[in-house]
């Protein structure tokens, strides 16, 4: 076993396939099959299964990835530690973000981050929180900034910023003209709600909580799988929705869309950079996290 095989695996995992794994590391399908026949003949069990369209791995193998993904974390972790002891920035960094700083903050800063360290290789995972949270724990990805906050035991977050929410209505709808609208009369309008796991979702339900309801008291006509996709219903129609500011800043600038608040609701939520408790954070993710408090209080 070395570290070569260890990422030739994951990349099978990841890909689902010998083929397109064998794309990824710029190797043959042969010579692949070939590195993950010497894995299982190490550790004398099937790792993968190719009984299927798609290769998954097996019980094993899952067991394996999780300490791979760890093993080969640390050699990045090693590559950039000895490189900033030589005054240098570079490695592989690994940020995963759900939906809202995923989608709308940490592009902007990852790309300012490249521009000032050119050596470093960004991969930025986008997901909603809870999938965000699972491959922090699991050690796919090292550093995150998410919605929400974590029960997790083995996550440790702080808050970076406040996330404004609000409820977002169309031009032309009957609210449209107003700041705030009650509770009660929210209650019963068509409202579009994101999926479970969804850290929008999740501080939507504390918002309601604290204002002593609950989220099955809303008039709900559709679940949608993403930001994008609840901004599109709300321009269709379908309904309102509670979503943060930053996901319709275009809309709002725009005039297509307006932002009310919810009297008896307080729908300031944080935004949270999250980790694993009993891992140090590389000396380049580290770099990122301060250049990420920088560059959020400009």
């Amino acid at each position: 076993m070395d570290l070569w095989q260890l990422h030739i695996f994951c990349r099978v995992v990841e890909c689902k396939s010998f083929s397109k794994a064998a794309e990824a590391v710029h190797l043959s399908q042969p010579t692949v099959s070939s590195h993950i026949k010497d894995l299982e003949d190490h550790f004398g069990c099937l790792l993968i299964d190719r009984l299927s369209k798609k290769t998954a791995p097996t019980q094993a193998g899952r067991l394996l990835y999780g300490y791979a993904r760890r093993m080969l974390a640390l050699r990045e972790e090693a590559q950039a530690a000895l490189a900033q002891y030589q005054g240098k920035m570079q490695g592989h960094l690994v940020v995963g973000g759900s939906t809202i700083p995923g989608g709308y903050l940490l592009p902007r800063v990852i790309g300012k981050f490249k521009m000032e360290y050119p050596r470093i290789r960004p991969s930025l995972i986008i997901a909603d929180t809870e999938r965000i949270i699972a491959g922090i724990v699991e050690g796919s990805i090292e550093l995150g900034v998410v919605g929400a906050e974590s029960r997790d035991k083995n996550i440790l977050q702080e808050r970076l910023i406040d996330d404004e929410m609000r409820l977002i209505v169309t031009a032309d709808h009957p609210w449209s003209a107003l700041k705030k609208v009650l509770l009660e009369r929210l209650l019963s309008e068509p409202f579009i709600i994101r999926e479970r796991g969804s850290g929008t979702l999740k501080s939507m339900q504390e918002c309601l909580k604290q204002g002593g309801r609950s989220i099955d008291e809303l008039n709900i006509v559709a679940e949608m799988g993403s930001t994008e996709a609840v901004r599109q219903g709300i321009k269709d129609g379908i309904g309102v929705s509670i979503l943060s500011t930053l996901a319709v800043t275009e809309d709002l600038d725009s005039g297509a869309l307006r932002a009310l608040s919810v009297e008896g609701l307080d729908l300031t939520r944080g935004l949270y950079v999250t980790r694993h408790r009993q891992r140090s954070l590389s000396p380049l993710a580290a770099a990122f996290v301060e250049f990420l408090k920088k560059h959020l209080q400009r």
